[in-house]
């Protein structure tokens, strides 16, 4: 299945074609690249609650002559007490239905701070789609409709089908706060007050008032010829470049089909992330060194599967891209968590929660444990590709949970390995490593991990020959949803939103 798509000026991916609708539309009134992607973001606020929200974090890279990193993750409120959930006995950060895993949403800060240095447009003109889309409706999408029951509030109450309108009028009304008022309107405004209430005291007023978006140095790694970048920690992006680096010194199969390649690819990942939860935390350095590429390329054994318990000597998403007809390129990820998140509502706005504090560690003294005014590790991880002159390839990135460096591997060397188009390394079978648990717990027992096949992979016997334990899976489930945009030798776009997605869409003009 190929589904690329080509532009001449400007092109928008993402997971819905309504949202990626209105990026094109922002380009077509002389808006940027930042403007697409936050107009699209924010549709998907909307129409997408069981993927992205108010309530969820954000991550962006940015192109634009240069790479700048935007980390709009949020902080655990000044009432985080890791003792009391301790006392409680739990052992990790909970999954559902407890506030505290739900850290002062991010995402509003980090469309603030995209827009105040690259937008073009007003916000009010950025924003007019979703405030549109809240508040006289939109046809719920078929990944939305039958999981509706799982949010326990007026706007999602009823057996939705396909195509029938909800509206999210508390949403629409906090997205004109936000175009009237900025930060103000949101959280010092009527979601603000709730999360406080809602909260009892895991949050303060002040919590609320600390911005939460910051401009951060990039990560980079070479590979295959260009220069891939992605978010430092306490994104997990180093994993996607720890595992390029690796592979790049690898004698790779000329053709992904054959089982070597998803051997060697999927050896890379693991030796790259075995220690995840050991040394990531949001001041973690040097993750990424080209020593420690070395290292571990060395480990790497074509003959057989690895045993890497032991190594370290002494750790629901929606992606979307835009690039504009200036060569500005945007690479956005921004997330619940998992799937609705929390599944805790701020009940006046009907905003769902994210989850992001399950990165968080319990273990006393853990650089990523929970407590006061810290990020949790994240899983977010968007991409970014530049050519050796730095000028602008690809922007690229995948939902997946612990398994986005994964598939951004597949992708990325699929693309600049294997000169596919951005349809090709897009649509092809994936494989994931997964534990059968949540999608987050990947590296609990790195050792434990099954190879998941999706349907229309051969490499099942290979990989099975090579001491991998493997399981097959359904064509699209649990593998993501990528969006690739690739700029072409004299500029022009080849895009691809992921068929798995259902309604994706790139488009351009």
């Amino acid at each position: 299945m190929q589904n690329t798509r080509y532009a001449r000026s400007g092109m928008v991916c993402s997971v819905d074609h309504l949202a990626s609708a209105a990026g094109l539309t922002m380009l077509d009134r002389g808006g940027s690249a930042a403007d697409a992607a936050i107009a699209t973001n924010a549709v998907l606020t909307v129409t997408a609650p069981h993927m992205c929200g108010l309530g969820g974090d954000l991550f962006a890279l940015v192109h634009d002559g240069s790479v700048s990193a935007l980390n709009a993750s949020g902080r655990a409120g000044s009432g985080a007490d890791p003792d009391r959930l301790r006392a409680e006995g739990h052992t990790r950060m909970p999954h559902h239905h407890d506030i505290r895993s739900a850290p002062v949403p991010g995402c509003v800060d980090g469309w603030l701070a995209l827009h105040s240095r690259y937008g073009k447009l007003p916000m009010s003109t950025v924003l007019a789609p979703a405030i549109a889309l809240a508040a006289d409706g939109f046809p719920a999408s078929p990944l939305l409709a039958p999981i509706t029951s799982m949010v326990g509030h007026p706007d999602f109450a009823g057996d939705f089908t396909p195509g029938q309108l909800m509206t999210r009028p508390g949403v629409a009304r906090t997205l004109e706060a936000i175009a009237a008022s900025g930060r103000e309107g949101f959280y010092q405004g009527e979601f603000g007050q709730g999360l406080l209430e809602l909260g009892a005291g895991e949050y303060t007023a002040d919590d609320l008032a600390e911005p939460l978006a910051d401009w951060v140095e990039p990560l980079r790694v070479s590979a295959f010829g260009h220069d891939v970048w992605s978010m430092p920690p306490n994104s997990q992006g180093y994993l996607l470049l720890l595992s390029l680096g690796i592979v790049d010194g690898l004698d790779l199969p000329a053709a992904p089909e054959h089982p070597l390649w998803a051997h060697l690819l999927g050896e890379a990942a693991r030796i790259a992330g075995h220690d995840r939860l050991a040394v990531l935390h949001e001041h973690a350095t040097d993750l990424v060194s080209a020593a420690e590429i070395d290292r571990r390329r060395a480990l790497i054994d074509p003959a057989t599967r690895l045993k890497v318990r032991g190594l370290t000597a002494e750790g629901d998403t929606t992606y979307l891209c835009a690039v504009d007809g200036d060569g500005m390129g945007v690479s956005l990820i921004q997330s619940n968590a998992s799937g609705f998140g929390s599944l805790v509502v701020e009940p006046r706005t009907g905003i769902n929660l994210h989850n992001r504090g399950i990165g968080f560690s319990l273990t006393p003294g853990h650089p990523a444990e929970y407590g006061p005014g810290r990020r949790p590790p994240h899983t977010l991880t968007p991409a970014l590709v530049t050519r050796p002159d730095g000028s602008l390839r690809a922007v690229v990135g995948t939902m997946g949970g612990d398994a986005q460096p994964q598939i951004l591997l597949q992708v990325i060397t699929r693309l600049l390995r294997h000169g596919q188009t951005p349809g090709e390394a897009i649509s092809a079978p994936r494989w994931r490593l997964a534990t059968g648990g949540t999608g987050f717990d990947t590296w609990e027992s790195p050792d434990e991990t099954v190879v998941e096949l999706e349907e229309g992979a051969h490499w099942a016997d290979g990989l099975a020959a090579l001491g991998h334990p493997v399981a097959a899976r359904p064509y699209g489930t649990g593998f993501g949803h990528a969006h690739l945009i690739d700029v072409l030798p004299g500029g022009v776009l080849a895009g691809a939103a992921d068929p798995r997605a259902r309604i994706g869409a790139a488009i351009g003009r």
